[in-house]
């Protein structure tokens, strides 16, 4: 991407872009209004994450019924719901480029559209081809969602807010997989109801499709493609503060002196490999941590332990409500407590509840009673601890700590690390739990939320409170490190 923002050519047209700035208003009026327009900018590009959720979700009621109406094998079973993962990993890919060349805003609204014509495409499938076509396009578009929007959210977001405020798009992740979840429970039975299950996904991708066509361009964006003007209006009615706007431009032109061209290679020089084991790292370990083990497969799995269909359902709309409120959770902390600490504290916590998940399936015998009941607290348990920390951090962390110039790819590149690894949990999980059984396959998946905590603990520095060009300025000068 050309830049024109360079050496000492820099601070004069950040001055001659200042000027489309207009006359400063009341402070603190004009400081309300721009952060309630980042708020509002960030809920609309957040509803990604709903895409992402209500697809996530909804397969995990849907696939009972499909099933049966295609009388799907074990395999097909797992192939229809890794569909959307394959198709993910090269949504998530190539859409980096395709953001880089035509800009954020514009990226998300397409994939919004592929999202509508695929929902439509799995809800009349007219056999498991079909369905699995369909839902490779869903993957893509997801794929593309889950690279875009945090980065995006990222580059408009203040410093100070910016935890939270990418962290809606994994709030929004989990109040889709709570719709879909309810959405699952009130349609169960009907003939084909899964049909409607997938058609309904259509709805929060219109939603985000127009939502976006009234939202801003990222500035940095605008700044590294050489739109100076357009960039510190759309800054100017985000920071709502001269002063603010121009520091802002001042650390973009720091860090902008030093930057390559942005293409791939620039990802295997030796001062971005920290950030490429720090995002690669928690991306894969976000999933084969296991929460998409409890959010595909707990109604299967439920059932097998004896539980009737629509317990089982109802049992994963209160996964829905835990992991939404867990979210919400960290929203709330994650900038004060801070990302590194977050997930140092509740990784364990996390574990343990998969421990003791799989000791009550040590026994034979029907669960119930008091077995159920701690069946239950272990499961939303573990969905509370794993969701909020690695959950809440994926896209954070991967969105803040790669410089400018390759973020959208490497971005990519970690989001296709999500889907594939969330591939590989969804084709094994239930030929693992023929292997090894239930208790063998929950204690595996504690003992990779233990690696986890390892892996945090040894690799992963705190990014709270830095803004993206001081990260990268770390990067640079090789403090990038825990306990920096």
């Amino acid at each position: 991407m050309a830049t024109v923002l360079n050496d000492g050519a820099g601070s004069g047209l950040r001055d001659k872009a200042m000027s489309c700035v207009p006359e400063f208003e009341v402070l603190g009026d004009r400081r309300k209004a721009a952060a309630r327009y980042v708020r509002i900018a960030a809920a609309v590009a957040a509803a990604g994450g709903l895409l992402f959720g209500y697809d996530t979700g909804i397969i995990a009621s849907a696939l009972i019924f499909v099933t049966q109406s295609f009388s799907l094998t074990t395999g097909g079973q797992e192939w229809v719901a890794a569909a959307l993962n394959i198709g993910a990993i090269f949504g998530a890919v190539l859409s980096g480029p395709v953001s880089d060349r035509f800009g954020r805003r514009p990226a998300v609204m397409a994939a919004a559209v592929v999202f509508i014509l695929a929902s439509f495409g799995c809800g009349l499938a007219p056999g498991m081809g079909t369905l699995i076509f369909a839902r490779l396009w869903l993957g893509v578009a997801i794929g593309a969602t889950t690279q875009i929007v945090p980065v995006y959210l990222a580059e408009l977001a203040p410093p100070a807010k910016r935890g939270g405020l990418v962290s809606l798009f994994q709030f929004a992740f989990s109040i889709g997989l709570l719709t879909a979840f309810f959405v699952g429970y009130e349609l169960s039975g009907a003939r084909d109801c899964w049909r409607a299950m997938f058609m309904l996904g259509a709805v929060p991708a219109a939603c985000l499709g127009v939502g976006m066509v009234f939202l801003p361009e990222s500035p940095r964006w605008l700044l590294h493609n050489g739109q100076e003007k357009r960039a510190v209006a759309i800054l100017y009615r985000l920071r709502g503060h001269c002063d603010e706007v121009r520091r802002e431009l001042d650390e973009v032109l720091a860090v902008d002196k030093a930057e390559a061209g942005g293409g791939w290679l620039e990802l295997t020089q030796g001062w971005v490999r920290p950030a490429l084991v720090v995002a690669l790292g928690i991306a894969a370990l976000s999933q084969l941590s296991g929460p998409n083990v409890i959010v595909y497969y707990a109604p299967i799995i439920l059932s097998q332990a004896g539980l009737g269909h629509s317990t089982a359902l109802l049992t994963s709309v209160s996964v829905g409500v835990t992991s939404a409120i867990t979210t919400a959770m960290g929203i709330a902390l994650i900038d004060r407590v801070g990302r590194r600490r977050m997930m140092l504290v509740m990784l364990p916590f996390a574990a343990l509840s998969l421990f003791v998940l799989g000791g009550i399936f040590l026994s034979p015998a029907p669960v119930a009673g008091f077995r159920l009941a701690l069946m239950v607290a272990s499961l939303l348990g573990y969905i509370f601890f794993n969701f909020g920390s690695l959950s809440v951090a994926v896209w954070l962390v991967g969105s803040e700590v790669f410089p400018l110039a390759v973020r959208s790819r490497a971005m990519g590149l970690a989001s296709a690390t999500v889907w594939l690894a969330d591939t590989i949990v969804s084709l094994v999980t239930l030929s693992l739990v023929n292997a090894l059984g239930a208790t063998g396959t929950f204690w595996l998946f504690g003992a990779v939320n233990v690696l986890s905590f390892l892996f945090v603990w040894r690799y992963v520095p705190e990014t709270a409170g830095s803004s993206l060009e001081e990260i990268e300025t770390s990067l640079r000068d090789g403090t990038f490190r825990p306990g920096r």
